[in-house]
């Protein structure tokens, strides 16, 4: 009997060093499965953590991949009501103590959003792991129990990110562990790490995410999935200037908001394709 389970171990483990490892594309297309899929809709807490203080919001975020995100501040309650919206490589944030909605220029998207360690585009994924980066499998830890690949993505000649390159360590079940990020001096700026998997929605996902500042380590963001639902249908509505300025506001508007919605969206430079939408 004990020479047959060594010969079954033997056969699995040689099957294995046959397979290899999976290709750094396909580990990188499956940790953005895991963590958004198609679409999504969560709610989240945000700590942001620095030397002298702290603070907490509560956001709840809807994603529809890869040309849409909603995401929106519940608590405190004076923050109550921001909100962010991304529409292709459009951004808008929404100010609702002055209800005013301002477009966030291509330059201003690595800015960090309500003063977290997390960037603009961070947050609204407006730039593609997979889409703008180029991906080689460099490494394999075997020594835990899932083997975990280290990939380093550089830019694509055509893609208008600011990173020399991104270094990730993702699981085989394509659960990421760690993302780090270098500037154009090869210096690395911040780190992302991803723990505490729990299984929400019938998948296992990591539940903390961390991001550090590499030069100031007391200058962290943690971000906590309080609950997430994937692949459900969002209707186009969510993802508007009208839903973004009113969450509550429904398809009965008057002309008079319709209209001035429209000169918002002309006077940002909006797509034919979202003025229609209007």
């Amino acid at each position: 009997m004990r020479v047959w389970i060594s010969v079954l171990l033997l056969f699995a483990a040689s099957g294995r060093l046959i397979a290899g490892p999976p290709s750094a594309v396909s580990l990188i297309e499956g940790m953005e499965q895991t963590l958004w899929s198609d679409s999504n809709h969560g709610r989240f807490t945000m700590r942001i953590e620095s030397e002298y203080w702290t603070r907490t919001l509560e956001l709840e975020a809807w994603m529809n991949r890869p040309e849409h995100t909603l995401i929106r501040i519940h608590a405190p309650k004076k923050e109550a009501g921001i909100g962010s919206l991304r529409i292709g490589d459009a951004m808008w944030n929404y100010l609702p103590k002055v209800d005013r909605t301002i477009k966030i220029p291509p330059s201003m998207m690595l800015q960090p959003w309500m003063g977290s360690n997390f960037s603009n585009d961070d947050l609204v994924k407006e730039s593609s792991f997979v889409e703008d980066y180029t991906h080689e499998l460099v490494e394999t830890d075997d020594s835990g129990e899932v083997p975990v690949y280290r990939v380093v993505s550089t830019p694509r000649p055509d893609a208008s990110v600011v990173w020399s390159r991104l270094e990730f360590n993702v699981r085989e079940d394509s659960i990421p562990v760690s993302l780090a990020y270098y500037d154009e001096r090869d210096q690395i700026v911040k780190r992302m790490t991803y723990e505490q998997i729990e299984t929400m929605d019938g998948r296992r996902i990591p539940t903390r995410w961390t991001m550090v500042d590499a030069d100031n380590p007391e200058s962290r963001t943690v971000i906590t999935i309080d609950s997430i639902e994937f692949d459900l249908p969002i209707d186009e509505e969510v993802f508007s200037l009208r839903r973004l300025r009113n969450p509550q506001r429904g398809a009965g508007m008057s002309i008079f908001h319709v209209l001035n919605e429209s000169r918002i969206y002309r006077q940002d430079s909006m797509s034919v394709k979202a003025l229609e939408e209007v």
